[in-house]
């Protein structure tokens, strides 16, 4: 039903611009009789619509029907069963961005953000990659050539060993995120060790690709008041979790109706075979399943964030 939907879409986009091309033609004078009766009205229609504005509203409506042509080409290439929707143009006004109830932490005023979900209307989700073991050229090349848009959240000391991979991957639009430089259990550190898993690694990611970031994502998700507040110190705005976690065969959901709602932020992990039953393209295509089949774009997060 949405494969129909879909394409019902596409039609209809199609027609409106044929539709606006034909109008304009009327709107710019083309004679409504001529000697010939409605044939000579016909012809002169004809004859306006082969030139100038209405002529390039059809050029752009076939490059529209070429484009997606070429987007299913690329999805069936890399086995994906359904077409990926694209994501609305990114808001002018980011929306505002609240903790998430029950996420709070008390006896500190001003810490950052922590939340699951994008306060947004449309039928948008967010895709995140933490930590950094898996560096499969595949993934790379899938997610540009399909044009998927994700956002890293790195461990140094499993990304150490090859910067100019996650050098790559930004210079392909992927910003790349704090997510500490040891993986601990945040909680169980006092503050100043806590502030140096955040802070030198937002050191560590602005020597090796240039950006401080401004997005956090702690260690399993566990948290505790020094944790935001070291975070905030070192620079770090937001702290965005997760709603959904995905493997290469199955969603792990938050929530109990176990579905993806408009602004869910998805986690995966930067992983491969020898970790799980599947390889990086294999996850992917199974978020992408489930993504699409339940009527969502991906969206870039920190274009909302």
């Amino acid at each position: 039903m949405r494969a129909k939907f879909k394409g019902q879409r596409i039609r209809t986009v199609m027609a409106v611009l044929l539709t606006a091309a034909i109008g304009s033609g009327c709107a710019a004078g083309a004679p409504d009789s001529g000697p010939y009766g409605g044939a000579g009205a016909a012809n002169a229609q004809l004859r306006h619509y082969r030139s100038g504005p209405a002529r390039a509203m059809a050029a752009y409506a076939g490059q529209l029907r070429f484009a997606y042509a070429e987007r299913e080409a690329v999805a069936r290439k890399w086995g994906l069963v359904r077409t990926p929707l694209v994501a609305p143009p990114a808001p002018a006004v980011k929306p505002r961005i609240t903790t998430r109830k029950g996420f709070e932490v008390a006896g500190w005023p001003g810490l950052p953000p922590v939340f699951t979900s994008v306060p947004v209307a449309e039928r948008v989700v967010f895709l995140t990659i933490d930590d950094g073991a898996e560096k499969d050229p595949e993934l790379l090349r899938m997610m540009t050539e399909v044009g998927i848009p994700y956002s890293a959240f790195l461990s140094d000391y499993l990304v150490r060993d090859n910067y100019g991979y996650f050098a790559r991957m930004q210079g392909r639009g992927v910003s790349l995120n704090n997510h500490t430089l040891n993986h601990r259990y945040l909680p169980g550190l006092p503050y100043e060790r806590q502030r140096k898993e955040i802070c030198d690694q937002q050191s560590v990611i602005e020597k090796e690709f240039g950006k401080r970031p401004t997005l956090f994502r702690p260690p399993y998700g566990n948290y505790n008041r020094d944790t935001l507040r070291a975070a905030k110190s070192c620079g770090i705005k937001a702290v965005p979790l997760w709603e959904a976690e995905a493997f290469p065969d199955r969603f792990a959901w938050r929530e109990p109706d176990q579905d993806l709602h408009p602004g869910d932020i998805i986690l995966t992990h930067f992983r491969g075979r020898d970790d799980w039953n599947g390889t990086m393209p294999d996850v992917i295509r199974h978020v992408m399943r489930t993504v699409t089949e339940k009527g969502y774009a991906v969206a870039r997060l920190e274009d909302y964030v």
